[in-house]
């Protein structure tokens, strides 16, 4: 018996959600590799500040990939786990050689567009399905967001 058939949820729209989770787990991924990279390769005026917090998103990030890949797992899928399957879905693309503050908080910026609306989209989708452990997963991720967009992009505003 499928974990789904346990937990009481559909299992045709836990599929369609499980995709949507395994999407969001590729997106993550890459997004945790290109912070590493602006933690390794900040240059410039803002190196401290900045280089504490892509340490703090990267740390974030993958605590969010851990319990993704886990939400996967509870509800009876298998989380992907290989690069080629994180690169070939993920909604962030690869960032590279990039180590000026403005670059890389804009690149942040839309790595947060993108993960918001992905998860906006799966939050409705869990609604639909009665799933609360994933509805409320991505309502934590989404609060949490929007709080750093806002923090993020205010550097623009000077």
């Amino acid at each position: 018996m499928n974990t789904s058939d346990y937990l009481g949820l559909d299992a045709s729209k836990v599929s369609k959600l499980i995709d949507k989770l395994n999407s969001l787990l590729a997106s993550y991924h890459i997004f945790y590799m290109n912070l590493r990279g602006f933690h390794w390769n900040i240059k410039g005026e803002k190196f401290f500040e900045l280089h504490q917090k892509f340490e703090e998103l990267y740390d974030d990030v993958s605590e969010k990939i851990d319990e993704i890949a886990e939400r996967i797992l509870t509800l009876g899928g298998t989380p992907l786990h290989s690069f080629t399957d994180y690169l070939a879905i993920s909604e962030i693309k690869e960032q590279t050689n990039i180590s000026q503050a403005r670059a890389t908080l804009s690149s942040v910026l839309e790595a947060f567009k993108l993960l918001l609306a992905r998860q906006r989209a799966i939050l409705e989708l869990a609604s639909e399905a009665s799933d609360e452990g994933t509805s409320a997963l991505m309502s934590d991720y989404i609060r949490e967001q929007e709080k750093l967009v806002w923090m993020y992009s205010s550097i623009f505003n000077n």
